[in-house]
């Protein structure tokens, strides 16, 4: 009778080095939902219509983070990482463990050879893994 345990059953390790390869670069979308946008806006002291208004945008029926003219995320720095990590958003705090990445051990070992964290560190189980990847796509 075959497996239902996917093919990381053992787990995964992952560490954020906070390093930032996953919020720089080319641009792309950082989905925000009502809850995470409030958070931000409270975490940074500022009136919520003006942290809408400047760090985020409207993709269709959506918002996302801005970007800085690199494509940086627009609270990635640098010298000191994410300025809201605390607060991140949740397609940020279930990073590496999304099902493009963990689809098979190929993906991994892809998503590995872009992100110093995965693979390293503490030992992720499969069911955290999984709540994760559930997490995402709320």
């Amino acid at each position: 009778m075959p497996s239902n345990d996917p093919w990381y059953a053992d787990g995964l390790r992952f560490r954020c080095t906070r390093c930032g390869a996953c919020c720089t670069g080319e641009p792309g979308y950082v989905w925000l939902s009502d809850e995470e946008t409030a958070a931000i806006a409270v975490y940074r002291k500022e009136p919520l219509e003006e942290f809408i208004a400047v760090f985020t945008r409207g993709v269709g029926r959506q918002r996302s983070l801005r970007e800085k003219v690199d494509g940086d995320c627009i609270f990635y720095d640098r010298e000191q990482g994410c300025t809201i990590y605390p607060v991140r958003p949740r397609q940020c705090r279930t990073w590496p463990f999304w099902e493009s990445n963990v689809a098979t051990p190929e993906d991994w070992e892809e998503t590995c050879a872009v992100c110093p964290g995965s693979g390293q560190g503490d030992l992720i189980s499969a069911e955290e893994i999984t709540a994760r990847m559930k997490a995402i796509k709320l």
